[in-house]
């Protein structure tokens, strides 16, 4: 008998685990590294010290929704790595740069896997990326999730719990 043939349907549902499973392991390893979630550091990685962004111009940056990425900027505030402070030249604009802290962070972080999906969907062709997103938004529809807010990447997944350490057995002291 020959190899055995793939139907449609399986290559598709083979594809997204595969995808998926890539973007679940890169949050991981953004967490071990330096305890932030993917999207985390994905918004983290596209902020400049030297050039302040609106929440619209990060989410642009993104390519992700505005409401989606100021839940992300939030917790990077809370935990000190972002600064958001009106804007010198328009107090109606918020501006968001990364702190000394977020940037030292940023160093020391592996780089975030959607950066690798942006950039393989980005390398189809004009025509090969319209044919996906078209593929993708009937399928979306046919699940009946279209109507859903699209969080960025694993963000609202909760952080995992550090792994623990064996306890050392040794001398005992009495």
């Amino acid at each position: 008998m020959g190899p055995q043939v793939m139907s449609t349907s399986q290559r598709v549902l083979d594809s997204i685990r595969r995808i998926v499973r890539l973007l679940r392991e890169g949050s991981r390893d953004s967490e071990d590294a330096v305890g932030l979630s993917a999207a985390q550091l994905f918004v983290l990685q596209k902020l400049d010290a030297d050039e302040p962004l609106s929440l619209n111009e990060l989410a642009a940056r993104t390519l992700t929704h505005q409401s989606s990425v100021s839940v992300v900027v939030s917790r990077l505030v809370e935990r000190g790595l972002v600064l958001r402070r009106p804007s010198a030249n328009d107090a109606r604009r918020l501006e968001i740069l990364p702190t000394r802290r977020g940037l030292a962070l940023r160093r020391r972080a592996p780089a975030p896997e959607q950066n690798r999906m942006i950039a393989a969907v980005e390398a189809l062709s004009q025509q090969q990326q319209r044919a996906l997103a078209e593929g993708l938004d009937r399928l979306v529809r046919a699940l009946g999730i279209d109507e859903r807010a699209a969080p960025m990447l694993f963000d609202d997944e909760p952080p995992r719990r550090p792994r623990q350490r064996p306890r050392k057995r040794g001398n005992k002291r009495a």
